[in-house]
């Protein structure tokens, strides 16, 4: 399928734009970009994004197929490269939440190297580093595989301060907290059972947040995907009726 005859999508929501770099609500689903390992895939953010501001984007960073909020392009290769610097060097403040399997403790440092994706056995690991923080638990009375009273499930917020692919999905299956949804680093009959309960499958995981320095003026930025400011997007509807369910309690 050529470009031109691509499906037409409803137009990305745009949370922040200048001359220099756009921050736009990245859907679940979506590719940042075009890629042979997803073939049959029609939703790419840097062309439709490209189609709806009538000019070329640069990619900075990239969220999983399935990771929904802030995603950052540039808007010329200046920005481009500045953007990139500051990602490259860890100038930058990501924040996540992830919906987990079990009761994550209060706070945990998940210092757990990691090698590429798909790299052979000799390949280097390479240092990886994120904070994880309990928001909230709930406690689910049916148990998936019948061997407990109930089924409990934490809200996490996530802040890698390393960039590695995955990181944050491979980290939280270190710690036997993966996230529902997760078919690769998850636990497939759980996964399904919570589908069922929820009324949708798709990867629990959400980028809340980026604060990065301005490429050309230094400024401080923060771009923020807040379920509360988007509420016409039905994915924010999503959480905030998983959010709604009884019985979550908040961690303080």
């Amino acid at each position: 399928m050529t470009e031109s005859a691509l499906p037409a999508h409803p137009p990305l929501h745009i949370l922040w734009q200048d001359e220099h770099l756009v921050a736009v609500y990245k859907p679940a689903g979506w590719l940042v970009h075009r890629t042979g390992l997803d073939a049959h895939e029609t939703r790419f953010v840097m062309q439709a994004l490209r189609d709806q501001l009538g000019r070329h984007v640069w990619p900075v960073h990239r969220l999983d197929k399935g990771t929904c909020g802030v995603l950052l392009m540039a808007l010329h290769k200046e920005a481009a490269q500045a953007l990139a610097a500051s990602f490259a060097a860890h100038e930058t403040r990501k924040e996540y939440r992830a919906l987990v399997r079990g009761w994550l403790p209060d706070s945990v440092e998940v210092e757990h190297a990691l090698k590429p994706d798909d790299a052979p056995e000799d390949a280097p690991v390479q240092q990886a580093h994120t904070t994880l923080r309990c928001l909230a638990r709930l406690s689910w009375p049916e148990s998936y595989d019948g061997r407990h009273p109930e089924t409990r499930i934490s809200l996490v917020q996530a802040l890698p301060t390393t960039g590695r692919r995955h990181q944050i999905r491979r980290h939280l299956k270190h710690v036997a907290h993966p996230i529902i949804g997760d078919a690769t680093h998850g636990k497939g009959p759980l996964n399904r059972w919570w589908a069922e309960r929820l009324g949708q499958q798709r990867l629990w995981l959400h980028a809340q947040s980026l604060a990065i320095a301005h490429p050309m003026s230094g400024e401080p930025m923060r771009f923020e995907a807040d379920w509360s400011a988007l509420g016409h997007l039905q994915e924010a509807q999503d959480w905030q009726r998983l959010l709604a369910l009884p019985g979550w309690q908040a961690v303080t």
